[in-house]
């Protein structure tokens, strides 16, 4: 029989859903000490149309919020928007700010974002039971979830909030506002909840302030610890929202996991460039790096897309303290980069709560926030210095940005207008090295590609030993042109010293041996040329496109029947996208995988098709550094067959130090008999 223990709680959502109004107490027991200074009189030099606004800055709360709850204890625990109330209101901010009215969020206002399936989801969570909230609790757990009878209530609550303070501050109540909500949002996807968020209340806060008010260009900045799945989804192909996330990403590794929040996710369709990610690949970030990425990348981008509106999707789990995010980012960080936030948009600013489970950091970081709100200055920071895991990865994400934004410049080296005409690329100046150095030492051919899209792009990149098509014995590797050290002479034109600049070319080590062994190679080098002209989503797209081509109009024309198919570095995902497109053919012919990747690049797998999956497993190794995330996956490493350690976080050195254990396993592989007996069986009667 199920338990009514839960009964007076779940009244609280049964009760009079009004709007919380100023003047009126928001929290049960609590005085409300805001005060409404006294009407002015009208300047005799102040026009009529000119309306003074009593206050500069808003906020939004309610303790009914907080009727969410688990009762086993959770971190994402109703104290949090306590907590920042009472710190507010402690030291003075309340009383200078304007309390907003707080609603729940109406059906056609969420329906902007999320599936009819998703809202009828959440609001069935009222009928809960006690029994049902034990019984569908591992349900929840995989989805990073705990719910209560007034779940719905405080998930609506929570988005309306966010709404009224945007429409106050688009509507010009108020300059900014602060909208003191939970659960929090950004990680509820348009069809799932997820990671404690119901509803993605800053992107229907968005979408109803485009809607509503003249606003329509709108900056999406999430400072929270995880990176905004849902937020960067439910814009992912719109050019009127710019979102930036600043999170800890560890290659894919860290929640909500996988690639979406890598640098290279951008957007799609017209949206492409307006989703800018800043993926930390380790924890332990704080204000140095933070700042820097806000100078580099964030500040360059918003003054380029120059929004009418800043909202910030601000999760308090990367402050100092937090055993979650475990970052270092301090109070006065957070008023920094507030303080920047601030100056777009002519100051309409909106800040949304997020994460954060450190209490004592959470109200320490709101304060500073806050206070930044009312108009003050943020303190002053000490020196900083930024780590080098951070300051390459800013340098990466304004590569990777810079096709998309005129603001951001890190390419220096390429050659001013007047040499354009003249002036030839390094990458092409190593591939012509390469192919030369294969045609006069290994007698290699050049393969002719005869699809037009794929001759634009690796035209001369690809080669073969001649005796490719009688050789029983065949080895595919796919690879970059290799690693180039150069030293510079001048910074600011990044002039090389050419006597102290080299090319790393690992592939020339792995061609040594297998002409040895007396093995066949198609060396396939998947960097494309440079094509200005086109634009490109995905450049694996076409890296994965010309290995299918290969395989379909070479290798199985062949007479090679063992073969081992290698990826090292950006040469993985082609040779992956092969098996996964050619499956049955490979299984019959492939005796082996092999991929070698760096310490921030998850090793893929096939899809889950359990003869693949499982011949996958039986037949490949993956060479990874020896502190690669993936040792803390339990999960990712049942999917790959034998996994090398190897001391080394370089690509370029990491396979050059597996190279004897990758031969033993090649070596391995052809003593056995073919796999496919199918071709030797054509010609029998």
């Amino acid at each position: 029989m199920a338990s009514s223990s839960g009964s007076d709680e779940r009244s609280v959502a049964l009760a009079e859903d009004r709007m919380d109004v100023d003047g009126q107490s928001l929290d049960t027991g609590r005085a409300n000490t805001a005060v409404v200074p006294a009407s002015r009189t009208r300047a005799s030099s102040m026009p009529l149309t000119l309306k003074e606004s009593a206050y500069q800055a808003g906020y939004v709360y309610s303790s009914k919020m907080m009727a969410h709850s688990c009762v086993h204890g959770h971190c994402e625990q109703p104290e949090r928007i306590s907590r920042i109330f009472d710190i507010l209101n402690q030291n003075g901010c309340l009383e200078k700010m304007k309390q907003l009215p707080i609603r729940r969020v109406l059906r056609e206002e969420a329906l902007l974002v999320h599936s009819q399936a998703l809202w009828d989801k959440v609001l069935a969570l009222h009928a809960l039971t006690d029994q049902d909230i034990a019984d569908s609790e591992s349900y929840y757990n995989d989805l990073s979830l705990y719910v209560h009878p007034n779940t719905p209530y405080a998930a609506q609550l929570s988005a309306g909030g966010v709404i009224e303070a945007s429409l106050a501050v688009a509507r010009g109540e108020v300059r900014k506002a602060f909208a003191i909500v939970r659960p929090p949002g950004h990680h509820a996807e348009p069809d799932e909840h997820m990671g404690f968020c119901f509803f993605n209340n800053v992107s229907i806060a968005a979408k109803v302030v485009q809607l509503r008010s003249a606003l329509k260009r709108i900056l999406i900045l999430d400072w929270d610890v995880h990176h905004g799945n849902g937020t960067q989804r439910a814009f992912y192909d719109d050019p009127s929202v710019l979102y930036i996330s600043l999170h800890r990403y560890e290659g894919g590794n860290f929640y909500p996991n996988g690639p979406f929040g890598s640098m290279t996710s951008c957007g799609e369709g017209p949206g492409l460039g307006y989703s800018v990610n800043i993926p930390w690949p380790e924890k332990g970030m704080g204000d140095a790096e933070y700042i820097l990425a806000f100078q580099k990348v964030v500040m360059p981008i918003a003054l380029e897309f120059s929004p009418d509106l800043v909202i910030i999707s601000a999760g308090f789990d990367a402050a100092e303290g937090d055993d979650l995010g475990e970052c270092h980012v301090s109070p006065a960080g957070y008023a920094h980069m507030t303080h920047m936030l601030s100056s777009l948009a002519t100051g309409k600013l909106v800040v949304a709560l997020e994460g954060g489970y450190c209490l004592d950091a959470i109200a320490a970081s709101a304060l500073a926030v806050t206070r930044v709100v009312l108009g003050e200055m943020p303190p002053q920071l000490p020196p900083l210095t930024a780590s080098e895991a951070a300051t390459e990865t800013i340098w990466q994400v304004s590569m990777e940005q810079s096709k998309y934004w005129k603001n951001l410049d890190p390419k220096i080296c390429e050659p001013m207008e007047e040499l354009e005409q003249i002036a030839i690329s390094l990458p092409e100046l190593l591939k012509v090295h390469h192919q030369e150095y294969l045609f006069r030492t290994h007698g290699m051919l050049e393969v002719p590609l005869m699809n037009s899209a794929l001759v634009e792009r690796f035209n001369t990149q690809v080669a073969c030993t001649p005796d490719i098509m009688d050789n029983d014995t065949l080895i595919v590797f796919a690879h970059e042109f290799g690693n180039l050290s150069v030293e510079l002479d001048s910074v600011m034109y990044c002039s090389v010293r050419q006597e102290h600049s080299y090319l790393v070319d690992c592939s020339k080590e792995l061609l040594t041996w297998a002409k040895v062994k007396g093995y066949a190679v198609l060396d396939v080098n998947v960097f494309p040329k440079p094509f200005p002209k086109s634009k490109l989503k995905h450049t694996d797209d076409y890296g994965g496109a010309v290995m299918v081509y290969l395989w379909d109009n070479y290798v199985q024309l062949t007479a090679a029947r063992r073969v081992v198919l290698i990826g090292h570095g950006p040469g993985c995902n082609p040779i992956m996208g092969l098996i996964q497109q050619r499956a049955v053919s490979v299984m019959k012919s492939v005796l082996g995988v092999v991929q070698v990747v760096g310490l921030h690049t998850i090793p893929t797998t096939p899809p889950n098709i359990m003869p693949l999956r499982q011949w996958y497993y039986e037949n490949s190794i993956v060479v990874v550094p020896s502190n690669h995330p993936i040792f803390r996956d339990s999960k990712a490493l049942k999917k790959h067959g034998k996994i090398f350690r190897i001391d080394e976080e370089k690509p370029i050195k990491l396979i050059i130090k597996a190279m004897p254990g990758i031969q033993g396993f090649i070596e391995e592989k052809f003593a056995r008999p073919s796999v496919d007996t199918n071709r030797d069986a054509k010609g029998r009667g």
